[in-house]
């Protein structure tokens, strides 16, 4: 039961930082009220179980360092709702969220925080967890690099002016275009979660894990890859055909840190 809860919160944190994710990139209200109210769900069990915690103790659980960090985790939520609903301050709640979302996640699956059954069956569940976003983010850029590709058929057949059957059963440039960007918005911040809880992970499990490993480095390249891309297409605005080849080119690089990368890591196992 106690697992189960952990993964409960984990669960609907992950999906909370997603939605704010797509508020933050295009303002949507609606995306921003549904993060709000299950991060508000992600509060409300934390909240019981501090209270819980302090019932069975006798005391304000903070001594230790376990204890210690999920205080933190829970003051950050805690102060990212606040600001969400009196400040409206996007970008603070958005990273504020990923770095409550980085502690709390250390504190779930590091193994002294938990009874040795309930902590082997968190760090098995972790790792799960870790892939899944991994795959997830991976499916969303293929399908946005696909609608790239798409739109550089289709860019090609206007400027040559063919007008043939196979222009007409594709969607026009700008819905592309826009399609393209929303996979990528989805693909970013799961990728961005998947890396933190491998990192964690990683730590708990590798006895000599190390950063320079060529699956870590590759697969934070490929974050810092897609990040430049947010930048160039939300903050200056790129649209067209510069950024579906920017796109192109970022997921190309994916390609070679999933296969080549991948083949080199020390622990990556699963996709030898």
């Amino acid at each position: 039961m106690v697992a189960l809860l952990y993964e409960l919160s984990i669960l609907l944190y992950i999906a909370s930082i997603l939605f704010y994710f797509i508020d933050f990139l295009q303002q949507n209200r609606k995306a921003n009220d549904i993060a709000f109210w299950l991060l508000s769900i992600v509060w409300l069990l934390q909240t019981v179980t501090f209270v819980s915690r302090i019932m069975e103790t006798k005391r304000f659980p903070i001594l230790t360092m376990s204890e210690g960090l999920y205080f933190y985790a829970w003051l950050l939520i805690t102060l990212s709702l606040v600001i969400n609903r009196l400040l409206r301050v996007d970008f603070i709640v958005f990273f504020t969220n990923v770095l409550a979302f980085f502690i709390l996640a250390i504190h779930t699956f590091a193994p002294s925080s938990q009874s040795p059954a309930v902590a082997e069956r968190l760090v098995s569940e972790l790792l799960i967890i870790h892939i899944t976003l991994s795959l997830g983010a991976y499916a969303a850029f293929t399908l946005s690099f696909l609608f790239s590709v798409l739109y550089m058929l289709q860019y090609s057949l206007l400027k040559k002016k063919k007008w043939g059957a196979r222009l007409w059963r594709m969607a026009d440039l700008s819905r592309l275009d826009f399609l393209s960007y929303v996979l990528n918005a989805l693909g970013l911040p799961m990728l961005l979660l998947g890396l933190i809880l491998g990192v964690i992970w990683a730590y708990i499990q590798i006895d000599h894990f190390h950063w320079y490993d060529a699956k870590v480095l590759g697969s934070f390249v490929v974050l810092l890859v897609y990040g430049v891309y947010f930048y160039k297409r939300a903050v200056r605005q790129m649209q067209g055909k510069a950024i579906a080849l920017w796109n192109i080119g970022s997921f190309l690089f994916l390609l070679v840190n999933f296969f080549l990368f991948g083949s080199l890591s020390k622990f990556h196992f699963w996709y030898s």
